[in-house]
């Protein structure tokens, strides 16, 4: 029997439970972890015969790219305060 993290699909798995938990807790924060679990579900699936560490290690570093890469595509947050400079009830 196979270990667990050695089979393409349960890193998958774990992809689309990351991205569900992306869902309910909205903050791109888990955003990365799926797409780095999904990736390395497959280069697993590919073929890559690589112990629990060095797919941990894989695992974390296409984690990180895809962070960087989402943080690039959506951009940074400046601040998440808005100043209001003129109420809605005023006149012009």
């Amino acid at each position: 029997m196979d270990q667990i993290w050695t089979v393409w699909w349960a890193w998958i798995v774990l992809g689309v439970v990351l991205g569900v938990i992306e869902i309910i807790v909205p903050g791109y924060i888990f955003v990365g972890f799926a797409i780095g679990a999904a990736l390395t579900g497959v280069l697993v699936g590919l073929g890559i015969s690589a112990g629990l560490p060095l797919l941990m290690l894989i695992f974390a570093i296409l984690s990180l790219l895809a962070w960087l890469a989402m943080r690039r595509i959506m951009g940074q947050r400046e601040g998440q305060v808005k100043i209001w400079e003129r109420d809605i009830n005023d006149n012009p």
